[in-house]
């Protein structure tokens, strides 16, 4: 540093050269014209302090992004005020979170609150405005409708009792739907899990080795605000999976808390789905059960429209 300076230019030349210079930004004004009883002598004392701020107040105002943030304090700038005690005046510094940190934070926040078991965590981070659901599809507008109708009801009046059943063809933003109202309920401070079903059916087959993960699993799926069991209809059951796994979270949460379902079935094939398994074959009154515990707890929402997978 010392071999740095200008030959002959002492650090005492070096402060008042930067005071002075630094005495002349517009910032340094406004802070003198908020503070009157700050003079050359309070800033002198505290160069470090004032250079900083200034210094962090440019980079602020040609903010290159937080990832590439230039700034001692990451997401954070130096703000600065005076006290005077008996005289004598102090400043004192501060940081303070930048806009784009608080918004980091908020979604860092709001992704802590959702768990996704075999969902793509991409469908769950993209963010749209309401205004772009509805016109996204226009033929799966009265769907989209229902939908958020209910988001704000819970918004309003709280956690729900029933939740949604999203039936309709491949491809027409079922999934897509449910992660929306995940984000948008997560902001509202409720929890929630989305399962994509055919998958998670095969790993409970290994669960069933290990029941200290399989509890807490099971004990997780009970307790979250929102359950989503995405493409049921689609796994290949056992009669352990539906009476022992699927059927003790449901009968759990009815009554307490909303469960949803997105599925190429309507509720009378998905009833017709649980009363078969490869192993014992046709056993309508386990199908029919298990049914009890989803049909009077979801609203039913038919989602049409056009195949959308492999667009560009």
């Amino acid at each position: 540093m010392l071999k740095a300076w200008p030959a002959g230019q002492s650090l005492t030349e070096q402060a008042e050269l930067k005071l002075s210079q630094l005495m002349k930004e517009p910032l340094i004004e406004k802070l003198l014209a908020k503070y009157p009883e700050l003079d050359e002598g309070v800033l002198r004392l505290n160069l470090n302090r004032v250079y900083q701020y200034v210094t962090e107040f440019k980079s602020c105002s040609n903010c290159p992004g937080l990832d590439l943030c230039p700034n001692d304090f990451e997401g954070h700038y130096t703000l600065l005020h005076a006290e005077t005690i008996n005289g004598n005046t102090q400043m004192y510094d501060r940081k303070v979170s930048c806009k784009k940190f608080l918004a980091r934070q908020t979604e860092e926040q709001i992704r802590s609150r959702i768990r996704s078991f075999y969902v793509d965590d991409k469908a769950l981070r993209r963010v749209y405005s309401s205004d772009e659901i509805l016109t996204k599809d226009m033929e799966r507008a009265k769907a989209v409708g229902q939908l958020l109708r209910y988001i704000d009801r819970t918004k309003e009046q709280g956690l729900q009792q029933e939740g949604l059943y999203l039936a309709g063809r491949f491809g027409t933003g079922k999934t897509f739907l449910m992660c929306y109202l995940l984000q948008e309920l997560a902001k509202a401070g409720y929890s929630g899990v989305i399962v994509y079903m055919p998958d998670f059916v095969e790993d409970l087959k290994s669960l069933m080795h290990e029941p200290g993960k399989l509890k807490e699993t099971v004990e997780m799926m009970k307790e979250t605000d929102l359950l989503i069991f995405d493409d049921i209809g689609a796994e290949n059951l056992n009669p352990w999976v539906r009476d022992h796994v699927l059927g003790a979270i449901l009968n759990y949460r009815m009554e307490r808390k909303p469960t949803f379902y997105t599925s190429n079935y309507e509720l009378d094939a998905l009833e017709q789905h649980f009363s078969f398994t490869s192993k014992d074959g046709d056993e309508r009154h386990k199908g029919e059960r298990l049914m009890d515990r989803v049909r009077p707890y979801v609203e039913v929402v038919m989602v049409t429209g056009e195949n959308k997978r492999g667009r560009k």
